[in-house]
């Protein structure tokens, strides 16, 4: 049982001072019979309260407000994790008789968003491409690791040439992009064969193998399989995740599951600065640190108290 130490640093920058902010956090693993969490904190700046609640897929949301003037936002979570080996299907059971056992969930409410799939430029190509498998020898798990692999060759992982706003289409033209764009694509594929399937973000840890997504927050799918469950296929590194992926949180898409949303008052722009760092020994996490900003508050608060000294100077005399 691999034992994990995670250090996620969020932080906003703004050009002038915001008032009103209004923030969102997933940054609380999910508990179950393969992740175990011994410890979190999570630290931010101005040390508002966090209010949490579970949403409609299980998740746990924190929420806090910022009323005060204020030119950053700073979100430090840190995270003790136990994982466990996973058990994959055995994937014994007739494909006919497995795609027969999905029919019914397009009318479940549990798997109904899980299975609508967006139309887009890729759409036909797909299509065109998945009537070539026949499904009476190709189950739903040997499909979904076939599209894994799909992926994972046929799109290069390069970062910086595509955002958390990218659309699908542009993705497909570029055929490269980084984890939360394969993810999109390859939800799309598995949706249009009628297997429900979900987005999930969470880290990938070190293991004997480098891996792509480390130093950031990391995204994969999981794929309903039939008389198993949820199975998590990760296809920036082409393999079924393991006990080195830990879950934050499960969605429809990356909106449902983003670690980090606000919103602010003020004429403002924003800078966004993340990093994540994870290890086995949670000292060496500590090399991990916010880059400097002058803090409005401290500044503020200075002022104040030089005010102060120099009325009771006044005073005194």
């Amino acid at each position: 049982m691999p034992t994990f130490h995670i250090k996620h640093l969020t932080q906003y920058t703004y050009t002038q001072p915001v008032i009103d902010g209004a923030n969102q956090i997933m940054l609380y693993p999910i508990i179950n019979e393969f992740q175990k969490v011994v410890d979190q904190k999570i630290n931010v700046s101005t040390n508002p309260k966090i209010a949490t609640y579970n949403d409609f897929c299980g998740n746990t949301v924190g929420t806090f407000m910022i009323t005060e003037p204020h030119n950053f936002v700073s979100i430090e979570s840190e995270i003790e994790v136990h994982t466990s080996s996973i058990i994959y299907p055995e994937d014994k059971i007739p494909a006919e008789d497995q795609w027969e056992a999905l029919k019914p969930l397009r009318n479940d409410i549990s798997f109904m968003d899980f299975l609508r799939f967006i139309r887009f430029d890729g759409t036909e190509e797909i299509a065109d491409m998945l009537v070539k498998y026949d499904l009476n020898e190709w189950s739903p798990y040997r499909m979904a690791v076939e599209l894994c692999s799909y992926i994972h060759h046929n799109f290069q992982y390069a970062k910086g040439i595509t955002t958390v706003d990218s659309k699908l289409d542009d993705v497909w033209r570029l055929k490269a992009g980084v984890c939360q764009d394969f993810t999109n694509i390859f939800l799309q594929m598995i949706r249009m064969l009628g297997i429900p399937a979900r987005y999930v973000s969470g880290y990938i840890c070190p293991s004997t193998e480098a891996s792509r997504g480390e130093g950031a927050t990391h995204a994969w799918i999981e794929a309903y399989i039939p008389f198993y469950g949820w199975l998590g296929l990760d296809p920036t590194n082409d393999i079924i995740t393991s006990e080195h992926h830990v879950k934050l949180a499960v969605g429809r898409n990356y909106h449902d599951c983003a670690p980090v949303v606000g919103v602010y008052k003020g004429d403002a722009s924003d800078d966004l600065f993340v990093k994540v760092k994870v290890s086995h020994v949670k000292k060496n996490n500590d090399s991990l640190v916010f880059p400097e900003v002058n803090d409005l508050n401290a500044s503020t608060n200075r002022y104040r108290q030089n005010l102060e000294l120099i009325q009771q100077q006044q005073q005194q005399q």
